[in-house]
């Protein structure tokens, strides 16, 4: 399947896209994770949600596509000028809350309730802070990362640290996980207890 046949893109696609070549931004989320994410948050009604890696907002775009009037989304940033660009866009939406912080501080002093998805997308809920971040899922909620799969611009030495992280997800006896070679590659991991 080719990115252009992807027909239902959230209405603010193009003028995100747009803003990621105004700017420069080299790292812009795939449609198909878009299309990923979006489907699996319409799986869940009145969802809590938590984006590590807000980025550009193109992957936000997609999940609040898919997100009903209950279901209510955390987009966490270092970047200031990403997460005001996302600001500009999402930040009249009452169920959009989006966070200019560091990761890592954020999740380790993180107190409220547990998550239905969250998409890591970030260092930080990803190559650290795993454990915490695991312990926010709900039990049926899911735990999401991409960039799986080996990439030409990954420094020396990261693909030990996604193969150390794909074999400690896959020793977790608390998920079940799935990893598909599709996309960037993606790990979709269901808290089972």
């Amino acid at each position: 399947m080719q990115e252009t046949n992807i027909l239902d893109k959230p209405a603010l696609y193009a003028s995100i896209n747009a803003k990621c070549q105004e700017i420069g931004f080299t790292m812009p989320s795939d449609l198909f994770i878009g299309t990923l994410l979006k489907t699996l948050i319409t799986s869940k009604p009145n969802a809590y949600i938590l984006e590590l890696g807000t980025g550009i907002s193109l992957s936000l775009a997609w999940m609040i596509e898919g997100m009903d009037s209950g279901s209510q989304i955390i987009s966490i940033d270092n970047d200031p000028q990403l997460t005001e660009i996302a600001n500009d866009y999402f930040g009249k939406d009452e169920r959009v809350k989006i966070i200019c912080s560091d990761g890592t501080p954020w999740i380790k002093n993180y107190k409220g309730e547990k998550f239905d998805l969250i998409f890591a997308d970030a260092w930080p809920g990803k190559y650290s802070e795993i454990d915490e971040v695991l312990e926010l899922v709900k039990v049926g909620g899911f735990y999401i990362i991409d960039d799986m799969r080996t990439q030409e611009n990954w420094p020396e030495g990261h693909q030990e640290k996604v193969n150390h992280l794909v074999d400690y997800l896959e020793n977790r006896e608390d998920f079940n996980l799935t990893k598909m070679d599709w996309s960037t590659g993606v790990i979709i991991a269901v808290r089972s207890k």
